[in-house]
């Protein structure tokens, strides 16, 4: 691969005309993380407008070995959009557009650069909605390829679950079309699927086919303290076991509590708290949120508050999406280095209350949140990324915590992806399929141009 992507900025800037830009601030914009990675600037950015453009951007490349990296919002916690070995970064935000709205087959096309919250205000009058919802107002297109998740796993799934058909550019330039509108296919090898979550090392997609799910007839949403965390955390536990569908079942811990409180008022006490919404029928969820209360009152739950009011409802989930820069805010001037781990739902309690004992050992402030409903959580690991003996300190709780995760029987990420942060982990959780997932990369993408140095081994 060449470090001289000259040759490809000529002929992009002769495609693209000023969609091709070189300048310091763009550059810059397109190297920041949300996470501890440094500054990684692509060499240009071209911001396209249609599939063919996108083709014509890959086939470039290709043939002058220049590495492609796609962009959708910036969101990711893993350093997947970073151009780590510079570069063209493929900013899709002018590729933007809800291009067909299929209500009666409960299905969305749309272009990679929609965000989330767009296409729901699009919905808004259709009586459907789409569910999956990180916390950012990211892309589709990145959602999809990092296969995201969010608050509301737990009811309706994540992208893996939700993504029905795409349309990929593949790194030489071909364009193909994955799944279909239908609801099941047995046709071949599920080639949606393995683009769900490939974090653009396979090719770019263009286009998404989503499915949409209808607007619950109403909604209520719940919040109750507990003394400690393995209360909560066996509160989650009875409330599944018990059949109560939730659509959200969110953890935050006494650090957590304190942040969100300074940043917002909220003036919780500070203690471990689950965030809890139902959704349904009028009865039904009053049904449901007294059936948790009584729940979490066995574990010691108190304080237990729900209500069916939007505006509640909207200022507790605002606070929660908001948590991870609240939590930032304790520290000024700090990064995260955030961890993502997710184990079977019998394991939670330890996984929990283990990591508490590390991060309470060490010399790190690290808030722990989740959306236990599904096994997943996280720490905040707050460092100073110049100073040594705290980047080896959250190295090493972020290693016990993968390490933890998978003799549990769990994954190193329940949602942020691997990137260049979980790298290390990977072969420990796949084997020797980790070798396999080089050998498709090598298949589909020999010149290895497409997002290099994430994901992949020997990348």
């Amino acid at each position: 691969m060449t470090t001289a992507p000259e040759p490809a900025i000529g002929e992009l800037r002769n495609l693209l005309q000023e969609r091709l830009v070189t300048g310091r601030g763009d550059r810059q914009a397109h190297a920041q993380s949300e996470s501890h990675f440094r500054a990684m600037p692509p060499d240009a950015v071209a911001y396209p407008q249609t599939t063919a453009e996108v083709q014509k951007i890959a086939e470039i490349c290709n043939r002058h070995r220049c590495p492609l990296v796609g962009w959708g919002t910036g969101t990711s916690l893993e350093g997947q959009a970073l151009a780590a070995h510079g570069g063209i970064t493929v900013d899709f935000s002018r590729m933007n557009k809800v291009l067909h709205l299929r209500t009666e087959d409960f299905r969305a096309t749309v272009q990679p650069g929609v965000t989330r919250e767009q296409l729901n205000r699009e919905l808004r009058a259709t009586g459907l909605f789409f569910p999956v919802d990180p916390g950012a107002d990211a892309s589709l297109g990145g959602m999809a390829s990092t296969r995201a998740s969010g608050t509301t796993a737990v009811r309706y799934g994540t992208m893996r679950d939700n993504v029905m058909a795409l349309e990929v550019v593949l790194a030489d330039g071909r364009v193909i079309r994955t799944g279909s509108q239908a609801r099941k296919s047995s046709a071949g090898y599920d080639l949606t699927a393995l683009m769900v979550g490939a974090e653009g090392t396979l090719g770019l997609i263009t286009e998404l086919t989503l499915r949409l799910h209808g607007q619950p007839e109403a909604v209520s949403a719940a919040v109750c303290a507990f003394a400690d965390m393995q209360g909560a955390v066996d509160a989650v536990i009875a409330t599944i076991q018990s059949g109560i569908p939730m659509a959200r079942i969110e953890f935050v811990d006494a650090a957590t509590v304190r942040a969100v409180n300074a940043a917002s008022g909220a003036g919780l006490p500070e203690q471990p708290h689950l965030l809890v919404e139902f959704h349904g029928s009028p009865a039904a969820v009053a049904e449901q949120a007294e059936g948790m209360g009584e729940i979490a009152a066995e574990f010691g739950g108190a304080g237990f508050q729900w209500s069916d009011r939007e505006e509640d409802r909207r200022k507790l989930w605002d606070m929660r999406h908001k948590a991870y820069y609240a939590c930032l805010a304790l520290r000024p001037g700090a990064r995260a280095l955030v961890t993502d781990i997710c184990v079977p739902i019998s394991a939670l309690a330890e996984a929990v209350c283990e990591t508490q004992a590390d991060i309470a050992a060490s010399i790190l402030e690290g808030p722990i949140l989740g959306h236990v409903g599904d096994g997943n959580f996280h720490s905040v690991l707050l460092v100073d990324p110049e100073n040594g003996a705290e980047m080896a300190a959250a190295q090493d709780l972020a290693a016990r915590m993968a390490e933890r995760a998978l003799r549990l029987g769990g994954t190193i990420t329940g949602e942020h992806g691997v990137g260049m942060g979980k790298l290390g982990y990977m072969a420990a959780e796949h084997g020797p399929g980790w070798a396999v997932m080089g050998d498709l990369k090598r298949a589909l993408d020999p010149n290895g141009i497409l997002n290099p140095g994430k994901l992949l081994p020997g990348d």
